[in-house]
């Protein structure tokens, strides 16, 4: 194995393992920053040593054990000893003994709690969201700083202040490694569900940039988003969260030409959908119905998603289901754009007058006021109704807000079929 191959593999190792690694490492010195510390000392020794002595049978366990004597280490430096010492109030020597314990406790115990600590701990509501995402990235996602600034197209100094200063908060917040208590959960939960649908729409819908897409993203989240499940299996919300993900992922391959150009649904090549992700996408959103959540925010969306999937074409889509789904949605958490895709579903159940309707009365809507989609829509519907005009310069204003390079293209193009 050459060396490129041994950092590729060590690159591989470290996602999967950092989270488990960090979340046992964190159970013990209490402070998230100190355990990503300590992990990536286990990393920098295996960069170190991999190449030359090759990979450990067992990688996992080799960080974990090299972890656990950098703790130590730490420890003997004092930076555990003056953390615990008022705590423990014992001398030195039966102190690392006791933390010694409890780091080889925390390595071979079952890590799932760990990381359900780790997820609600990276998705504190302290911290802002933007910084709530690179945190989960960079401990749950295994992505180096430089990963996530490129995926978010935000200059790399900008998310290492992110991370450093989420870390500082949570030290200095003195915010508890556990999993909330139950009059607390719920919301803690919803602040971990927003983290990653934030990730995966990011990834399925860029805001910004050259790419229609960016894949990778989709598939942190979809990792993170099945690790959750595993970890809470019966929390309703969870599954649709995941029912969804796994369901707009399917659509994935088809989204895109071979120039990169963006394929809206209706003109898609359903051949194309990846069927094992769709069942695994209704299996997830049947689960999260048969626990009580059929009218969760993202079981509701998940349902909206299998409506698509279950139509082998674009004429099958039962649209006027779409429009009642996104109706009780509007119910549960009504915003405007949950009313503007109501609209688009009333124009594709009902007509495009009847859509347009409904878009004119969020004309006025101050979010909506550098928000390239709603013309886009409009610009849709003038279209069908033969007010080719109107629709071109809807094309045209969508295409002067949006920050996507591909997406201003299409629009653009459809501006010029006017």
């Amino acid at each position: 194995m050459t060396a490129a191959d041994t950092h590729r593999t060590i690159d591989a190792i470290w996602r999967i393992d950092s989270p488990k690694l960090i979340a046992g490492l964190a159970r013990i010195v209490r402070d998230v920053g100190l355990a990503e510390e300590l992990a990536q000392d286990a990393l920098v020794a295996a960069l170190e040593q991999w190449p030359v002595s090759g990979i450990p049978d067992k990688p996992g366990a080799w960080l974990m054990t090299t972890a656990k004597h950098r703790a130590l280490d730490a420890l003997r430096r004092n930076k555990l000893h003056e953390r615990k010492h008022e705590e423990l109030g014992r001398d030195r020597e039966a102190q690392e003994r006791v933390t010694a314990a409890a780091l080889d406790a925390a390595l071979d115990d079952d890590v799932g709690d760990d990381l359900l600590r780790l997820m609600f701990t990276a998705c504190h509501p302290i911290l802002s969201q933007e910084a709530r995402v690179a945190l989960t990235l960079r401990l749950l996602g295994g992505l180096t700083t430089d990963e996530i600034a490129r995926a978010f197209l935000v200059p790399e100094p900008t998310i290492a202040q992110r991370i450093v200063r989420a870390k500082r908060t949570l030290a200095e917040a003195h915010i508890p490694f556990e999993v909330p208590r139950a009059e607390e959960r719920t919301g803690r939960l919803a602040s971990v569900l927003e983290v990653i649908y934030l990730i995966f729409n990011e990834g399925y819908s860029a805001t910004a940039g050259e790419d229609w897409m960016r894949p990778g993203l989709c598939e942190d989240a979809l990792r993170l988003g099945r690790i959750l499940v595993g970890l809470a299996p019966k929390e309703p919300e969870v599954h649709g969260l995941v029912a969804l993900m796994e369901i707009q992922a399917s659509r994935s391959k088809a989204r895109i030409g071979r120039s990169g150009e963006p394929i809206l649904l209706m003109d898609q090549n359903r051949s194309r959908w990846d069927r094992l992700l769709i069942s695994r996408g209704l299996a997830a959103l049947q689960r999260a119905e048969h626990l009580g959540g059929a009218l969760g925010w993202y079981a509701l969306q998940a349902a909206i998603a299998a409506c698509h999937a279950r139509a082998r074409t674009p004429e099958e889509t039962d649209w006027p289901r779409i429009a009642s789904l996104y109706g009780a949605l509007a119910e549960v958490a009504p915003s405007p754009i949950v009313e503007l895709n109501r609209a688009i579903a009333i124009g594709m159940a009902y007509g495009p007058a009847a859509g347009l309707e409904l878009v004119d009365t969020l004309a006025e809507e101050p979010s909506f006021r550098e928000y390239h989609r709603l013309p886009s829509v409009r610009g849709d519907l003038l279209f069908k109704l033969g007010r080719l005009d109107e629709a071109r310069l809807e094309f045209e204003r969508a295409a002067s807000l949006t920050r996507n390079t591909r997406e201003r293209e299409m629009l653009l193009a459809r501006a010029q079929s006017c």
